[in-house]
């Protein structure tokens, strides 16, 4: 048998593999009666099955064929791990004594318990249980790798890892000395248990296999296409079906025009030059795109030129030339010096066109034009090919346009699908104890309350819940929702809101929030709460659909081995580690989608033909993604072991566009800017564009990025002027508050939108505490301050901190405006009694006061009205930040205390007589004199004050300044103009509605001042 020559052969990449491949097949292997059933295809991924159906479903429409019994298909490998390498093998072999393969998540939890002992040991620090759990991930990985590579544990030990391990930094050095430690940990537990790891059952099936057909050729022929893992399993396998009578290996276009100083220039690939030396060398061309295909001739022990080229081609081949440049395109650095002496014909890359756009949105629509021109020629085919699935998403947004439904048949994360996005909302009320954010988002996730009548009602009753949960959060837990749904109930006299959060909320909701107040719980008990409350929410339509049934087999997967695993997580971890558990998993999309049209991923294109191929995303960082490294094992180990380091994905995403390169008609299309700012184009699309040199203006696409611009163009409009409404007069004649007379002085348009059109803006769920709430919360302090304790010394700080619990739980109140805010009333109280002393009383406290002015009545809610010694009054206005400047209210754009004052005295307030004389800002804000909390102003021009309203002239200034707003805006007929105040503070509800940035600065009064 070693004198038999091998049946390995290559399709070139113009060829187009998958119906060439199907083209040789069908005559060499074809019976009468039974057409391929014989044969067995072997292929690398279960996306390769769907492909190869599909390409003899073409081959029997071309010739005209009724039907065809295809090959039995079945998945052998794949280059990348996450594309598992398949099944096939288990039941061959039988009496081979192979241990059964351990549960890969049961194996993920026993490793982080496994590594907590270790770094006990080792006296190191133990992170926390999610951190764990991350590092425990990347050990299996490494694990893995190694297993792949078929390189046991005492290698880590041999004489190449100690040679290097002197030179390694002490972090490398610690990480190694952990990896092994855990590694022969969980090894002797595989003994003991019996089991093997997955990998090594699988290589031992390899072996098995390639014995058993070495020795007793099946009967039947087989054939191993599409494979290029090069795993020295995987080679020994391919080795003996390419041996075998009736076997044969498909290899996809490997170069065998290829100049043999150019293959030898790729470097060792496995074969060091002299016994012993390391299989990989550090020079290895590791990222040119026939590395790794070298790699596998090697480990298969087979040269280059005992490879034949396949003798057929699919029908929608692109010219031969094609891959004589594509063979130019991809040459190591030094010999694409030879590009300078390259005649045009073996530059040229007809059919290839290069579309640059301006950014990853016009990408995607440009994109979008392109598949939709194609789909205007019959029969023609279109696929996208990118690793970028944000780009995939726009394209199939952009093209629901023309009533086009495209599916990315990479699929989505499980996060981003329907019932993961439930999963983990629930994980997070768990974590967060029903914080109103991820309360809100569940209770409104689409699946949730029911369909129908039943749906139209939920919706209701969660629009009026939501009200109530908006503005800072008051307190974690379901106490306080219930006593805001209380006091809802007997405001308004109706317990609707109330019934329906007692009977279909928060018996779903309060499991989760109960174990969110343990200090740890327990991971299979976290999922099992998490599953029955999303059934309760949802019913059974949360598994229903394809990713409810993916969600539903990881939950019970996970569940299962946190049982045989017990995991301790801390409340706040659950949601972590579990989408850290379901963002490996893609829901791919059932059939559905239009018939021509294919979005691939990387992996999901190989071995894929289509009439147009369209490479989106090929920036750097996207395609070819950065080389993900290692954190355990550093590289120079990885590579004197023999295992490929990171950059060997840079070779197999140039080898995947040099597949894609293959089709008829091919795109290459790149953004200048991401979502980050200015990016690079893929080295790739550099190299092209290096050697097409002069042709290159020839291959850009222009037509379609600037059809794709115009298509959204809006002429330019006139710049929107500053707003200047004209209400008629009963609609103007509205009573004013001593605050709402400050807006209408500096923003007229403000009043106008929020007094006159009565527009409100909402607050946002759980949003941090604004300075209008913080405000309202020291008046409430203060209020009870001075009615229910006297204002009694040292009981104001008390008192602010029970009312602050009650208040609000919001972490950035209790955290940081808290302490400033106790240390800001220890001033206050301090300052109170010391004016006490002085002969000055409390008269007014949070008391509402009024008079008519021109048939308007004015109003004003005054803080605190002091009585001094003499009888006067002294008017204060607390301010949680600092207070208007007084040169803002010698404008008459702060008038609160002027207009309070001027009430008081026209005896507004009842039960109060006296002479305001005193108007002082108590602001609870940062001296910036001193640097304490706590300090009072008076906007009074006197002393050294170079602004302000002299004391005498204060309360008539204010009350011609109050008679000047009635006369222009309330009682006559001036616009209600928008920011009349330039120095007015920035963003407000109204800026939006008054169209603030088309028309500030542009000749506006406010742009003059500026």
């Amino acid at each position: 048998m070693g004198s038999q020559q091998l049946s390995i052969y290559s399709i070139a990449a113009h060829r187009g593999f998958a119906d060439a491949l199907a083209a040789g097949l069908v005559p060499r292997y074809h019976q009468d009666g039974y057409g391929l059933a014989r044969l067995t295809l072997l292929l690398p991924g279960r996306r390769a099955i769907r492909t190869m159906t599909e390409a003899f479903t073409r081959l029997m429409g071309d010739e005209g064929r009724t039907g065809l019994l295809l090959p039995r298909m079945a998945v052998i490998g794949d280059i990348d791990l996450d594309e598992t390498l398949g099944p096939l093998l288990d039941p061959i072999g039988e009496g081979a004594d192979i241990p059964p393969a351990a549960d890969p998540t049961r194996r993920w939890l026993r490793l982080a318990e496994l590594l907590s002992a270790a770094m006990e040991r080792a006296g190191m620090q133990i992170p926390v249980a999610s951190a764990l759990l991350r590092q425990a991930r990347e050990i299996g990985r490494a694990m893995d790798r190694l297993l792949v590579e078929g390189i046991g544990p005492e290698e880590l030990l041999g004489e190449r890892v100690l040679d290097i391990v002197g030179e390694l930094s002490e972090h490398w050095k610690q990480n190694l000395h952990l990896f092994a430690t855990v590694q022969a940990l969980w090894l002797a537990e595989l003994q003991e248990r019996g089991e093997t790891d997955t990998p090594a059952r699988r290589n031992a099936l390899f072996d098995h296999a390639a014995r058993r057909w070495r020795e007793t050729p099946p009967a039947s022929p087989i054939v191993a296409a599409g494979i290029t893992s090069a795993s020295p399993a995987i080679a020994g396998l391919l080795r003996a079906i390419a041996g075998l009578p009736n076997g044969a290996v498909v290899l996809p276009d490997l170069d065998l025009s290829l100049d043999d100083e150019v293959w030898d220039a790729l470097g060792r690939a496995g074969i060091g030059a002299e016994p012993g030396d390391a299989p990989l060398g550090a020079g290895d061309a590791v990222t040119h795109p026939q590395y790794h295909l070298k790699l596998l001739l090697n480990r298969m022990g087979v040269a280059r030129g005992e490879v034949r080229n396949w003798h057929r081609r699919g029908a929608s081949a692109a010219p031969p030339e094609r891959s004589r440049a594509l063979s130019s395109l991809f040459l190591p650095p030094k010999e694409s010096a030879s590009w300078v002496d390259l005649p045009p014909e073996r530059r040229r890359l007809s059919g290839v066109r290069l579309m640059e756009t301006a950014r990853p949105e016009h990408e995607a629509q440009s994109i979008a034009l392109l598949i939709r021109e194609a789909l205007e020629t019959p029969e023609r085919r279109v696929a996208l090919v990118t690793p970028d699935r944000g780009l995939a998403g726009r394209v199939i947004a952009h093209l629901k346009r023309w009533n086009i439904q495209a599916d990315d048949s990479a699929g989505r994360p499980m996060p981003h699908t329907t019932a993961g996005r439930m999963a983990l909302l629930l994980a997070e009320i768990l974590a967060t104890r029903a914080s109103p954010v991820p309360l809100v988002a569940a209770l409104s996730h689409p699946l949730a309350g029911g369909t129908g009548d039943d749906r139209g009602t939920w919706l209701r009753n969660l629009r009026r819940f939501e009200k109530l949960l908006r503005g800072p959060r008051i307190d974690t837990g379901l106490m306080p929702i219930r006593a805001q749904l209380e006091k809802h109930a007997r405001d308004r006299g109706s317990t609707r809101l109330l019934d329906w959060w007692e009977a279909s909320v928060e018996p779903v909701i309060e499991p989760l929030v109960a174990l969110g107040e343990h200090e740890v719980v327990d991971m299979a008990e976290a999922l099992s709460a998490i599953a029955t409350a999303g059934e309760a929410l949802c019913d059974m339509r949360i598994w229903a659909e394809a990713d409810g049934r993916a969600l539903s087999a990881a939950l019970e997967t996970l569940r299962s081995a946190a049982r045989e695993v017990p995991t301790a997580l801390a409340p706040a971890e659950v949601s972590l580690v579990l989408r850290d558990a379901i963002d490996t998993i893609s829901v791919r999309p059932p059939y559905g989608g239009h018939p021509r049209i294919a979005i691939y991923g990387l992996i999901e294109a190989r071995m894929s033909r289509a009439d147009l191929v369209i490479c989106g995303g090929l920036t750097e960082n996207s395609w070819p993604q950065p080389p993900a490294r290692d954190p355990l094992v550093a590289p120079a180990v990885m590579r004197a072991l023999g295992v490929p380091g990171g950059d060997f994905r840079i070779g197999l995403s140039a080898h995947d566009l040099a597949a894609a390169l293959g089709a008829p008609e091919v795109v290459l299309s790149y953004a200048r800017k991401d979502a980050s700012g200015p990016a690079i184009a893929s080295r790739f699309v550099l190299r092209v564009r290096a050697m097409l040199g002069e042709l290159l203006e020839k291959h850009m696409e222009r037509e379609i990025p600037a059809l794709a611009e115009q298509m959204d163009f809006a002429q330019p409009v006139p710049p929107h002027p500053q707003p200047e409404p004209m209400p008629s007069a009963v609609q103007r004649k509205v009573d004013i508050s001593a605050t709402a007379l400050d807006r209408l002085r500096s923003d007229p348009y403000q009043f106008y939108a929020s007094h006159i059109m009565r527009l409100k803006g909402l607050d946002s769920i759980d949003e941090e505490p604004t300075p209008a709430w913080r405000g309202s919360a020291v008046h409430t302090i203060l209020e009870d301050w001075y009615k229910k304790h006297d204002a009694a010394p040292g009981a104001l700080v008390p008192l602010a901190e029970e009312r602050l619990r009650e208040l609000s739980g919001h972490p950035f109140m209790r955290g940081l405006w808290q302490p400033r805010l106790l240390a800001a009333l220890e001033w206050l109280d301090a300052e109170t009694q010391a004016l006490r002393a002085e002969g000055r009383e409390i008269a007014v406290v949070e008391q509402s006061g009024r008079i008519t002015v021109k048939g308007v009545e004015i109003s004003a809610r005054a803080d605190r009205i002091d009585r001094l010694a003499n009888g006067d009054l002294a008017i204060v206005d607390y301010k949680t930040g600092h207070p208007p400047r007084a040169s803002e209210v010698a404008a008459g754009y702060a008038l609160q205390l002027g207009t309070t004052g001027v009430i008081a005295a026209h005896e507004g307030f009842e039960g109060l007589r006296g002479e305001p004389t005193h108007f002082e800002y108590w602001s609870l804000g940062r001296d910036r004199k001193t640097g304490e909390f706590g300090y009072r102003d008076e906007p009074i021009l006197e002393g050294r004050k170079k602004s302000g309203i002299l004391r005498e002239a204060f309360l008539t200034e204010s009350e011609r300044l109050l008679h000047d707003a009635l006369d222009r805006w309330i009682v006559g007929e001036e616009p209600f103009t928008a920011r009349l105040n330039p120095d007015l503070p920035g963003y407000n509800d109204y800026d939006q509605l008054m169209r603030l940035d088309e028309w500030q600065g542009r000749g506006s009064p406010e742009g003059e001042a500026g």
